[in-house]
């Protein structure tokens, strides 16, 4: 008679905190790893621990008793750092040590939002891509120029690094992690659970607000005034020069010097902006959207929307619309 196979021992997850902690963040993390399930084997271990163990206060003003210390992550499998407020601020160096040392050890290291900072600043990063919350991308590249910073992304997962965009992101990630772990069926049993896609279409950027367009001096000004007035028509960078009374070539220039892009690049960025607009206010069909901005049919305007935004217009418009449906 076959001896019964041994269990195999459970996956130890620790969350490093930092004060003050998002419950949110955090929250994604004890989703995917801390919460018991009917039906469903559990096969994680979650430990809370930060610098200083006792109250940690948290983002919401009401603290949160920490009970274990950094060492708790000498005996992690994955250590989890689920934001980091404000972001950017350094982290202690007790902190980036305990991190370093974990990974050295063969943990997992993964960050949540805002947690890629402290990642960044171990030097677990370096020479590799990353992503943080859309709102924090560049200020994330400004400090760690050692890194490849990836704003068109959920997350990055490097297998013993990985980081997630904005803070629902994080949800993205543990599921990715969940599946790497148990395989698809298990991860989509937990986000089922959890009343979520097992995997969301697109990027963080069609979350991201549009920038308001870069400001050029007077002589551009009123060109791009009368040019945004008419997007669905047909504008060309002679017609443009025309209408300034500049060359082409001169044009090209001033738009370079002014606004770091070229007229037709400027065009497109308002005609994508003007086509989210229409998706989130309006049931127009998908090519009277396209006509009315300018990128002339239904194709077009799906190519370059996946392009700019990791979407389709409809995706898009199941997910931010607001006009009513018939």
């Amino acid at each position: 008679m076959e001896a019964p196979a041994a269990t195999p021992p459970r996956h130890r997850v620790v969350a490093l905190l930092g004060a003050p902690q998002s419950p949110f963040e955090l929250a994604c993390a004890a989703e995917a790893f801390g919460t018991e399930r009917a039906g469903l084997p559990s096969y994680y271990d979650l430990t809370l621990c930060t610098e200083h163990p006792g109250p940690l206060p948290t983002t919401l003003g009401v603290p949160l008793l920490v009970e274990e210390g950094l060492t708790a992550l000498e005996r992690a499998d994955t250590v989890v750092v689920p934001g980091w407020q404000p972001p950017g601020t350094p982290a202690p160096p007790a902190v980036l040590d305990a991190l370093r040392a974990a990974h050295a050890r063969g943990a997992r290291i993964v960050s949540i939002c805002t947690g890629a900072f402290v990642l960044a600043q171990a030097g677990l990063l370096d020479g590799r891509r990353a992503t943080t919350h859309w709102g924090r991308t560049a200020q994330l590249a400004a400090q760690h120029p050692a890194l490849e910073v990836d704003r068109d992304v959920l997350y990055v997962d490097h297998g013993d690094v990985a980081t997630s965009a904005g803070s629902g992101a994080g949800i993205d990630l543990c599921l990715h992690l969940l599946r790497r772990d148990h395989g698809a069926a298990y991860a989509a049993q937990v986000a089922r659970h959890m009343v979520l896609p097992p995997h969301r279409e697109g990027s963080q950027l069609q979350y991201a607000a549009a920038p308001a367009p870069a400001r050029a001096d007077e002589s551009l000004a009123p060109l791009l005034e009368w040019a945004e007035q008419r997007l669905g028509e047909r504008l060309t960078l002679d017609g443009l020069a025309a209408r300034a009374g500049l060359s082409a070539r001169t044009l090209a220039r001033r738009f370079a010097e002014q606004l770091g892009t070229s007229p037709g690049q400027w065009l497109l960025a308002r005609r994508i902006d003007a086509a989210r607009a229409l998706l989130e206010r309006t049931d127009l069909p998908v090519e009277a959207v396209a006509a009315r901005v300018g990128l002339a049919s239904a194709v077009n305007l799906r190519r370059r929307f996946h392009t700019a935004l990791g979407t389709t217009p409809g995706a898009y418009r199941r997910t931010f619309g607001t006009a009513p449906r018939p």
